[in-house]
């Protein structure tokens, strides 16, 4: 496995361990849709969170939650609302980044809940 994609796969995992912590249910993790994938479904108190997982060794390019762009985002709300479909939800639905930093054995995890939201 590359590297890049190493990180990826740590991130998610650390950022599902992070979400269990703080209360959430995860439903699911790398959900896909087609071409579309979101990284982890989540539920806490009646809310379906859609969570987009950024992990990079540094920020020196900048912080791992700008590269969530209009487009990834368009993605994730797509699939969002497939997975809700398919599943006959009824809840409400918040978009959320979880940017996670890897330098060294530190790990900075920032949680960015209501990060954006579908335009009608």
């Amino acid at each position: 496995m590359a590297e890049h994609n190493q990180t990826g796969t740590t991130g998610e995992e650390l950022a599902a361990s992070f979400l269990e912590k703080k209360g959430y249910s995860v439903l699911e993790k790398n959900w896909r849709f087609g071409h579309e994938e979101i990284d982890i479904l989540a539920s806490k108190d009646s809310t379906l969170v859609v969570a987009e997982v950024k992990t990079r060794k540094s920020n020196f390019f900048g912080e791992p939650e700008e590269f969530v762009t209009r487009q990834k985002q368009k993605h994730l709300i797509k699939a969002a609302n497939a997975y809700i479909e398919k599943n006959n939800l009824d809840l409400e639905v918040r978009f959320d980044i979880i940017s996670i930093i890897l330098s060294g054995n530190e790990q900075k995890i920032f949680h960015i809940e209501d990060a954006f939201h579908p335009i009608a």
